[in-house]
């Protein structure tokens, strides 16, 4: 049996048996990498290295993978403050782990005819998790249930750069002309009035 020899990008037909010879004569193993080629193509490699790399772009790629999950927390029309709170808490910390969250009110027989009930408990939720969350679904009925989703803010680095140009440097401030740092402000000032949480409902 014949087979392409990849060696090192000069690519040679030979015999199988003088292809394995050649590999023990480097020390190395000879790898099939194209085995439905005509011939089939092999390659002369460390093939424990080979295997270590291949593990490792695997680790490297699992590692960058961002896996956003939706979590779901469920209220009743008549839920107490107690659970209330337990709930947006938990909530809370979904969103601060980079999760979303669906909000559901489950309602039952005769509560359907007191909708804004829910439509309370998920106004009062979005705008105590307004800082930390944005409406990505807002809400609206799904059979017997009632739901919004959220999601964690993207504009996490853009309030960090807020925070730090809060006291800027003072020869700095000197050198520019006032009425570029009157139109560095505006924008910021629109961006805050365009996320208010008030225009959810």
């Amino acid at each position: 049996m014949r087979v392409v020899l990849d060696d090192g990008g000069s690519l040679g037909v030979m015999d199988t048996r003088d292809a394995i010879q050649e590999a023990r004569k480097r020390g190395l193993d000879l790898v099939e990498i194209s085995p439905n080629g005509q011939p089939p193509v092999c390659k002369i490699i460390d093939y424990g290295k080979f295997l270590y790399e291949q593990k490792k772009k695997a680790h490297e790629a699992k590692k960058k993978q961002v896996t956003v999950q939706v979590k779901e927390i469920k209220f009743r029309p008549g839920t107490d403050d107690h659970d209330y709170e337990y709930r947006r808490e938990n909530a809370r910390k979904w969103l601060n782990d980079g999760d979303k969250v669906r909000a559901a009110i489950a309602f039952r027989g005769r509560e359907m005819s007191h909708r804004e009930l829910g439509s309370k408990i998920l106004k009062r939720l979005t705008e105590e998790l307004a800082e930390i969350a944005d409406v990505e679904v807002f809400p609206k009925m799904e059979g017997y249930q009632m739901f919004t989703i959220l999601s964690p803010k993207k504009t996490k680095v853009a309030t960090a750069s807020k925070h730090t140009s809060v006291a800027p440097n003072k020869d700095e401030e000197a050198a520019k002309p006032k009425k570029s740092a009157e139109k560095k402000s505006e924008p910021k000032a629109k961006e805050v009035i365009e996320k208010d949480p008030d225009e959810i409902f």
